[in-house]
């Protein structure tokens, strides 16, 4: 063998060994090395934070690196949502959203693109809805609600803790689905809604099943169906409204993880992996089942990208069908 043939492959081998180091020491190989922001667009305390903070407490027993929860609230999670389309693809702010994210494109003019500006990595979570009367309203099952509603059209108000809400979406899904007009009056928050339902100022609600329960079982409202394909371990006697007639019919929250656009896969791939096996924990299904969470992972980020998209041509159709104006 010729000496320039030597030095070719001593060349060639000093070169792989480079590279492997690089390789090694690469932000991907090495992640985490610093602490993870994770934007909560929402006030401390309520489901989305709580949420938040139980997959970052556990990321950081995982990882060894601190997961700091950032609440950025305003304008139904739009404020927190567009930091993190705006930050640096590196792995390192997460967002923490809730069904919002489907639904804001047909209802707001964003400044930013949830096509384009966000990399979605699993679902986390799915709350489902109880459809709520006051007792005073003549009706005992859902059958009888549009009926009623039929006989006086829009005479009936139907509660939401929000405009773009899922408790008001639910409801616009509810009245084009029955050919009824229920006229939606929304409030600041799920507290003064449901408060008003049940002193009778209201006569219909779509609040989660778990907030309502207690009222139900105390007299205080009626609870006549469950948006859920299923009946609810938690209120096994009510039907769902799919059992009551209307087929299809399924409208609940969710939450999900979501890194900026540009984020390397191998990242998205590792908390997919990471927050999957969070979610199988005992104590973590017990903490979640508490607060009327049901914990979902999805099998891959490529299927929650999917799902999201679908999420976000429903409330399309929905906004449409509703006559919702973009503000």
């Amino acid at each position: 063998m010729t000496l320039s043939r030597h030095f070719r492959l001593f060349s060639i081998a000093v070169i792989g060994l480079a590279c492997g180091s690089v390789m090694a020491q690469s932000p991907v190989a090495t992640y985490p090395d610093k602490p993870i922001r994770v934007i909560v667009p929402y006030s401390a305390g309520g489901p989305v934070d709580i949420l938040g903070r139980i997959i970052g407490q556990n990321l950081t027993n995982a990882w060894g690196q601190q997961v700091i929860v950032e609440n950025r609230l305003g304008a139904n999670g739009i404020i927190g949502q567009e930091v993190v389309a705006k930050e640096k693809p590196d792995g390192y702010t997460l967002l923490v959203q809730s069904i919002a994210f489907a639904i804001n494109p047909s209802l707001y003019k964003l400044p930013y693109d949830s096509d384009k500006d966000f990399v979605p990595v699993t679902q986390v979570s799915s709350t489902y809805l109880m459809l709520v009367v006051h007792p005073d309203v003549p009706v005992r099952n859902v059958g009888e609600l549009i009926a009623l509603a039929k006989a006086k059209p829009a005479q009936l108000n139907f509660a939401s803790f929000g405009t773009g809400s899922i408790a008001h979406l639910a409801g616009e899904i509810f009245n084009t689905a029955t050919g009824i007009k229920m006229t939606h009056v929304a409030y600041k928050g799920a507290v003064p809604a449901l408060t008003d339902v049940i002193s009778g100022q209201v006569q219909v609600m779509f609040p989660s099943i778990g907030s309502v329960l207690q009222y139900v079982k105390l007299g205080k409202l009626r609870g006549l169906g469950v948006t859920s394909r299923q009946r609810s371990s938690l209120a096994p006697e009510v039907p769902t409204l799919i059992e009551s007639g209307l087929p299809d019919y399924e409208s609940y929250t969710w939450t999900g993880l979501f890194f900026p656009a540009g984020t390397p896969q191998p990242i998205v791939s590792k908390l997919h992996r990471e927050v999957e096996r969070i979610l199988r924990l005992p104590e973590v299904i017990s903490r979640l089942e508490s607060l009327d969470v049901v914990p979902v992972s999805s099998r891959t980020p490529e299927d929650f990208g999917t799902f999201v998209g679908e999420q976000i041509k429903k409330y399309s159709n929905v906004a449409k069908a509703a006559g919702l104006t973009v503000k």
